[in-house]
């Protein structure tokens, strides 16, 4: 459940794109009437009102998460607050300024900003942030948690690098390939990093045990 919970926003996103793009006359109709006045000049191309509603949809996902976690009671990660920050900035100058360019930087400076913030916290702060957020489930040596720290920080900068070779080379002009891209490349890369992780760390527990 957490895992689809940490997914809405996404899932959301793109089910709004998809449905956008099949009834494009509608969603222009829509986006036309009700969001032409954040938006700059108050004119919306048919073809760009998908990709806006999926947007205004993804931020109104995210919100609603933050939402959820502050009326239960619980603790917001950072990971979440930046996701939300980013998406209201970036998605929002995507709206204003009805150019994709804001909206399809924003994985990636998600994914750098969380790389810098280990980077920092080790280098400056000498903490090592993926050890206390996993050493309560695992215990590993010193050696083992500075190698996953690097892992998870080389991982953040080459798939925010991805990320942008595919949204302005390899599909440059093709919004609906990067958002599939989105949705299920850059989702099945975490999803097989996640387990050569897992891989990783089993082979050193066996070891230490």
């Amino acid at each position: 459940m957490k895992f689809l919970f940490d997914l809405f926003p996404l899932i959301a996103f793109f089910a709004a794109f998809k449905l956008g793009g099949m009834y494009e006359t509608a969603t222009h109709d829509f986006v036309q009437q009700y969001l032409s006045g954040i938006v700059s000049g108050g004119m919306i191309q048919p073809e760009q009102a998908p990709w806006i509603l999926a947007t205004l949809v993804g931020i109104i996902a995210t919100a609603c998460q933050v939402s959820y976690l502050l009326l239960r009671g619980r603790k917001v990660d950072g990971m979440l607050w930046l996701s939300l920050f980013i998406f209201v900035v970036f998605g929002g100058a995507s709206i204003y300024l009805h150019d994709d360019f804001f909206l399809k930087w924003k994985p990636t400076l998600i994914y750098w900003l969380s790389g810098l913030a280990l980077l920092i916290a080790h280098v400056g702060f000498k903490k090592n942030l993926i050890r206390k957020t996993m050493e309560a489930q695992v215990q590993l040596p010193d050696a083992v948690w500075n190698q996953l720290l690097a892992a998870w920080i080389i991982f953040f900068g080459a798939i925010g690098a991805l990320n942008l070779f595919v949204a302005f080379v390899l599909y440059k002009g093709d919004m609906a390939a990067w958002v599939s891209f989105k949705a299920f490349g850059a989702t099945g890369i975490f999803f097989a990093f996640i387990v050569a992780q897992t891989l990783f760390l089993s082979k050193h527990i066996k070891e230490d045990a």
